[in-house]
């Protein structure tokens, strides 16, 4: 079997893996685009000890990290893929009577045996945002690897409703008020989404991130797990205010993409989305994850929600200097032509 088969086989028994690191989700996200996965094994971690047969190799994995490689022109790079906020390695829980200093070497052992392999495939330039609560990216900065900080924006009990709305800032809560004429609504098409999500984005004279093709592939394979919804927030002749793409895993509920209609900014609408999202999450039995963001007006947008500000780490390293150029170079062309 490839290494991805063996990785598909595996994860099926791993119920705490993200829904960004299941492999149908990175079929998805990567369509058109290659996609593998670096599989770490016990007795790559420690050869000395008794070697299982080969024919029992594939059930000693101990821990995979998943990626989407590019290439262009003659660069070949790691990074994420669109719409997809959490990678690197994946490693299950340590069992509870695991001594801590040997659960540090076998974290240590993992992350030296993932970056010899990637030093192996010469690339340009490496990429990945790792999952909240990881032990990897301290590691990896050992390594030589640079580590940056980021923050998304959770709540994480919502057993209590009347005590999630009333951590609520007042801000907010006058928003909620200026909505109750409207209502939540669930029968947006995908199509009608991407249209509206378009409309929005063109009255600030951007573009989509995503196509429309990206857009409807995710959908459809999240949808078919039942690990998705489309939430909108319409008036009462159903004009669309605000809608937002939801999904989720075992664990938490992500607010991928959330999009507001302008002209409609003071109605409260962003504020019913997100309560609404909020009572989806809580009826699915999992908690809440804003998904970031970093930019300064959303961050504030997301903390008025009563949610906690919680760390996670990116990790990256250029293999050649030159790759910084022309990432400048591709933000700058991009930046004087509107792309």
């Amino acid at each position: 079997m490839t290494n991805k088969e063996q990785y598909t086989e595996w994860v099926s028994t791993q119920s705490q893996l993200p829904i960004f690191m299941q492999p149908w989700w990175l079929d998805a996200v990567t369509a058109g685009k290659a996609w593998d996965v670096i599989l770490v094994r016990h007795n790559d971690l420690f050869p000395n000890t008794d070697a299982a047969s080969e024919s029992d190799k594939e059930s000693l994995i101990v821990a995979a990290m998943p990626y989407l490689i590019r290439k262009k022109w003659f660069m070949t790079y790691i990074v994420m893929p669109q719409q997809t906020q959490i990678g690197g390695i994946f490693c299950p829980p340590p069992a509870e009577d695991e001594p801590v200093d040997m659960l540090q070497v076998r974290y240590q052992r993992i992350v030296s045996f993932v970056a010899a392999r990637l030093a192996e495939m010469k690339l340009w330039y490496y990429y990945q945002q790792f999952p909240v609560g990881s032990p990897f990216p301290a590691l990896f900065h050992k390594h030589g690897f640079r580590v940056n900080e980021r923050t998304t924006y959770r709540i994480n009990d919502l057993s209590n409703l009347d005590k999630v709305i009333d951590a609520f800032s007042k801000n907010k809560k006058r928003q909620l008020q200026k909505a109750l004429s409207l209502h939540a609504d669930m029968t947006l098409t995908p199509e009608q989404f991407y249209q509206f999500h378009t409309q929005c984005i063109s009255k600030h004279k951007h573009r989509l991130s995503y196509s429309r093709e990206f857009f409807l592939v995710l959908e459809r394979k999240t949808a078919r797990l039942n690990q998705s919804r489309i939430l909108a927030i319409k008036n009462a002749d159903g004009q669309v205010y605000a809608a937002a793409y939801l999904v989720w895993d075992a664990e938490r509920m992500y607010y991928l993409i959330p999009c507001y209609d302008p002209d409609f900014k003071d109605s409260g609408a962003s504020a019913l989305l997100v309560l609404e999202a909020i009572k989806l999450a809580r009826e699915m039995g999992v908690n809440f994850d804003f998904e970031g963001s970093m930019e300064r007006g959303i961050a504030n947008h997301y903390r008025q929600f009563g949610s906690t500000a919680t760390t996670y780490y990116s990790v990256h390293h250029y293999y050649k200097k030159v790759f910084w150029f022309a990432i400048v170079y591709n933000w700058l062309r991009n930046r004087k032509y509107g792309i």
